[in-house]
């Protein structure tokens, strides 16, 4: 079994937009390992969403092949991408995409209702869930009476009911600041030493790039290539203008 839970192999995606052609990604290999911690970095419009699009099955390559957890999700249709989102990739949003009306145990269930489970192991799985990411208590509210931190718990604890192979996290902290930033990131952190989960974060932040185990960044398209000894000297290339602390 290869150490690589993601390989994309020379993708491209080029869009439409009337009679113009926009090549997003120019040949795009990545490889990421069972149980690493990756931060995709880079400006807006730089190619890092359509990226994680491609690798979280949301979205194909153009050309090229992109390979999660042994299989080749550039090759399968829709309906084939849809049931193996379901229980092979964790999502994780800036804006928790919780629904306001579901409870926090509802809204952790959800993915579970998809899947042929029994309500006796889907309480047992969402119950664990939520007992990691510390809001046993509060189960019964609703997404309007947590605060951001407590909502953005609610959404890692959705995208790990399934025990996906891999989570990916678009900006999780982006609608955090201060403490609440810092626990989101802890708790990643923990999933990822803990529970040996492999995660691909999308940030703009350094703070949040410091917790990753390796930076990628991209640029018009192209992932670039640091010439860093430290991951240290990485963040200080990727962020020039940020205070960089050492982070053990």
């Amino acid at each position: 079994m290869s150490d690589a839970i993601v390989t994309v192999d020379n993708c491209t995606k080029t869009y439409s937009r009337g009679a113009e052609r926009v090549e997003v990604l120019k040949g795009v290999s990545l490889q990421i390992l069972r149980g690493e911690f990756v931060a995709l970095i880079g400006p807006s419009g730089s190619g890092k969403t359509t990226l994680l699009n491609l690798i979280a099955g949301l979205d194909q390559p153009t050309t090229g092949r992109v390979i999660v957890a042994e299989r080749d999700i550039s090759r399968m249709d829709e309906s084939q991408l849809a049931r193996w989102r379901t229980t092979a990739i964790g999502f994780v949003f800036q804006f928790y995409h919780l629904i306001p009306v579901l409870t926090a145990y509802e809204n952790v269930e959800l993915p579970l209702l998809l899947l042929n489970m029994t309500a006796k192991r889907r309480r047992e799985q969402v119950l664990t869930v939520l007992h990691l990411v510390g809001l046993q208590h509060r189960l019964t509210h609703r997404p309007g009476q947590l605060s951001g931190g407590e909502q953005q718990r609610v959404g890692i604890a959705r995208a790990l009911v399934t025990d996906p192979a891999l989570v990916v996290a678009d900006e999780p902290t982006g609608d955090l600041d201060g403490r609440k930033k810092e626990e989101i990131l802890d708790l990643l952190e923990n999933l990822q030493r803990g529970l040996n989960k492999t995660i691909l974060m999308v940030t703009h932040d350094h703070v949040a790039a410091a917790r990753a185990h390796r930076l990628t960044r991209i640029s018009d398209g192209l992932l670039l290539e640091e010439r860093a000894d430290t991951k240290e000297e990485a963040l200080a290339l990727a962020f020039p203008d940020a205070k960089i602390r050492g982070n053990d």
